[in-house]
């Protein structure tokens, strides 16, 4: 799925002029100057150390609610 939509969007930006091309670049970099600042940092590692404990610990509960809401309302 997932590829078939990066071909769709490929076939389609081959398709710009190159000023559509140029607008496209500054506003994914906005983008991701946006997502790169949103989540502090700790918190992505806090999240990733607790997935990878699950994983070599699938008995244990992995939960996320209080982080997740945590990391919502930093997003939102």
């Amino acid at each position: 799925m997932m590829n078939a939509t990066a071909e769709i969007l490929k076939h389609k930006i081959e398709s710009f002029t190159p000023e559509l091309l140029e607008t496209l670049a500054r506003m994914v970099e906005k983008l991701e100057m946006q997502n790169r600042f949103s989540v502090p940092q700790f918190q992505m590692d806090e999240v990733l150390y607790r997935i990878q404990f699950h994983n070599e610990n699938p008995k244990t509960k992995l939960d996320f609610y209080e982080n997740i809401s945590e990391l919502e309302k930093n997003i939102a």
